[in-house]
């Protein structure tokens, strides 16, 4: 049995991205929790394996499947991009423990003016790393621009959420259970734009179908932030929707009235449920490496794309998580 082939393209996921399910199988893959467990070690090993690989020297005894787990326990650790390991809570693979831990604290802790604020800011200070860890592209962003980014993020989710709390008071209580969902999403229409405010500013990487990098794109920018915050409100809705209404029916029965300290654990647990599959069928909505036509581009790269490469039509992006 002779070493393996050299001609697996390890650049693109396993499975067919141009189609929603090839998408969510490989998002299922990096959202996968257990990732969250290697060590130290495991990830620079599987570093080393796919490094190798791209450089053409095969690891003795590799099997392809032995390959495709390496490059997806390298691509959950590692942005695509910088090359730089990912904190570890701003891995994609922390993205169910985190969220179902947060989210569940939000939708349970909802009355109080104090536990709002607390959690809204949790909420804000984690989405501040993931947002910064998963942006697209290399171009650096300042200390000042994170810091007016997440100032304004979980002020725009704090003021949301007080003040919807303050409108559903006299409402039935269901609908202030749905409070937090709001300010979630209207956190993230800030959020998002404003940690990645230096993409709207020189542009993203841009390249040819085989990789080859173009120029960058502002135009690219957008549309990739815009297609990330429609992913994380929708990644939001199940969890912040379902157990709402499921909680605000067991809290009306016997058994948790009498156990009312079961709430929070149960409220977590529901959902952890519904973010095992939001969470990667979100991220699925959009190819991770999307497309943009030329006509699209900026005047200046246009031409410039027009002169250099005259049969491109449609240039490629990382949008980023």
């Amino acid at each position: 049995m002779g070493d393996l082939p050299l001609d697996i393209n390890i650049q693109e996921p396993r499975w067919d991205q141009s189609t929603f399910l090839g998408r969510a199988r490989h998002f299922f893959t990096v959202t996968d929790p257990r990732n969250l467990l290697l060590s130290g070690a495991q990830l620079e090993a599987s570093r080393n394996i796919v490094q190798n690989y791209r450089a053409g020297v095969v690891t003795p005894g590799l099997t392809e499947d032995q390959l495709w787990r390496a490059k997806y326990v390298y691509d959950s650790a590692f942005h695509p991009d910088t090359g730089e390991k990912v904190v570890l809570i701003g891995r994609m693979s922390a993205q169910v423990p985190m969220n179902m831990t947060i989210t569940g604290c939000m939708l349970t802790f909802y009355r109080k003016t104090p536990t709002v604020v607390f959690w809204q800011w949790v909420n804000q200070s984690f989405n501040a790393v993931v947002n910064y860890s998963n942006r697209s592209g290399d171009a650096p962003i300042t200390v000042g621009q994170l810091g007016t980014a997440y100032v304004s993020a979980t002020t725009g989710a704090v003021a949301t959420a007080l003040g919807l709390k303050s409108l559903t008071k006299h409402l039935p209580p269901l609908v202030g259970r749905f409070v937090p969902f709001a300010a979630v999403a209207a956190a993230n229409c800030i959020n998002i734009p404003l940690m990645r405010q230096r993409e709207l500013q020189v542009g993203i990487p841009v390249t040819d179908e085989e990789g080859r990098r173009l120029g960058h794109s502002v135009a690219a920018a957008k549309q990739g932030i815009f297609q990330v915050v429609i992913s994380r409100i929708c990644m939001a809705i199940p969890a912040m929707a379902i157990p709402p209404v499921i909680m605000d029916a067991l809290e009306k029965k016997d058994f948790l009235k009498r156990r009312p300290w079961l709430g929070a654990p149960l409220q977590v647990g529901l959902v952890g449920f519904c973010l095992v599959f939001a969470t990667p069928l979100c991220c699925a909505l959009f190819p991770q490496r999307s497309s943009l036509h030329v006509s699209r581009l900026e005047p200046e790269l246009r031409a410039q794309i027009r002169e250099q490469n005259p049969s491109i039509e449609v240039v490629y992006y990382n949008k980023g998580l």
